[in-house]
């Protein structure tokens, strides 16, 4: 795109010239969970979500393959490892992001002023044909697929999916899930009875997609991911990696301590330890609001028993009894996921 073309999509967008990406982490930058994810259900790279039922298996990485000259660093690979040839009926393999509903408020779906918007990202698989992508409300009754198609094996292709915002339906502007965006990578056909581009209450599907499980040479990459709003695909926001940090940290804050003082990595969470009369606590604090109370979990054996839990404002204290001196949090985790 040239220089006149991009001024010229911006100024035509419906969106603001800058914040206008509802995607966090779509470049791919952020892992605070890991790099490198077997065969998993839940989280990977900091705000996507893996869902599956099927007999294959799948790694998730974050990778450093990117497509030349448009700024990215990292992207999300999905490496078949063991193989599903044949999707059973109520099988599925997707990944996700769950989008905050205040986060999606001025969009208005479920009104008559609901707006459009445009989904653009880059993709490459030496599986070519085609995908579907799916826009859902939290009820799960609210559903639009879209199908893509992956033209050339083993090359990037940037997509652009424009949908109409929907006028029906119930559709969450607090601090739940306001709109689900998912990548169908294998579907069975008990959930392809939706039609392509339309809102309606069926499935993640429109028809026969790929089964993208069905060999162990199957790759698949995608980064560059943004949503806003219009009917126009403006240049790829890029943000620093501080503020796609933070963005992130609104839902999970992760931090690593080692030896008898706690290490923060990145300023990930503030924390500290006290011992007093043989008991021992640890306090850990975000660096933004949480979107919720967060929950602390950790993947240390201690010596003893942590017999209580006390919260504290975008932060969890743990008590502990029975100190041994020089025991610390192994990984602390804070989660506010949606």
């Amino acid at each position: 795109m040239s220089k006149a073309a991009e001024l010229a999509a911006l100024i035509g967008s419906q969106s603001s010239l800058s914040n206008r990406n509802l995607i966090i982490n779509g470049a791919m930058q952020v892992a605070q969970r890991g790099t490198s994810f077997a065969d998993l259900n839940g989280y990977n790279l900091d705000r996507f979500e893996v869902g599956s039922s099927d007999d294959g298996a799948v790694t998730v990485t974050q990778d450093t393959t990117v497509p030349s000259g448009q700024g990215f660093k990292n992207s999300m690979k999905f490496d078949v490892t063991t193989a599903d040839t044949s999707i059973g009926a109520s099988q599925y393999y997707q990944f996700y992001q769950k989008i905050e509903g205040q986060n999606v408020a001025h969009l208005m779906w479920g009104t008559s002023d609901a707006k459009s918007v445009t989904l653009s990202f880059w993709c490459r698989s030496n599986k070519t044909g085609t995908y579907v992508i799916t826009f859902m409300n939290n009820a799960a009754d609210r559903l639009n697929p879209n199908n893509f198609t992956i033209n050339s094996a083993n090359t990037w292709e940037k997509k652009t999916i424009t949908v109409s915002g929907d006028t029906t339906g119930t559709w969450l502007t607090t601090n739940g899930i306001g709109l689900y965006v998912i990548w169908n990578l294998a579907l069975g056909s008990d959930y392809q009875d939706g039609t392509n581009g339309t809102w309606g209450s069926a499935d993640y599907g429109s028809g026969a997609t790929v089964n993208f499980l069905d060999s162990t040479s199957n790759e698949f990459y995608i980064t560059g991911i943004q949503l806003e709003v219009g009917e126009q695909a403006t240049p790829f926001e890029h943000r620093s990696f501080a503020d796609e940090m933070l963005r992130c940290q609104r839902y999970f804050c992760g931090l690593s301590s080692t030896g008898t003082t706690p290490v923060v990595e990145g300023g990930y969470i503030y924390g500290y330890t006290w011992e007093n009369n043989n008991i021992a606590g640890s306090e850990y604090y975000s660096p933004v609001d949480m979107r919720a109370q967060p929950t602390l979990s950790y993947t240390a054996s201690f010596p003893a028993t942590w017999d209580s839990t006390y919260y504290r404002i975008n932060g969890v204290r743990k008590n502990k009894s029975s100190h041994t001196t020089g025991s610390w949090f192994n990984y602390p985790q804070l989660d506010a996921e949606l």
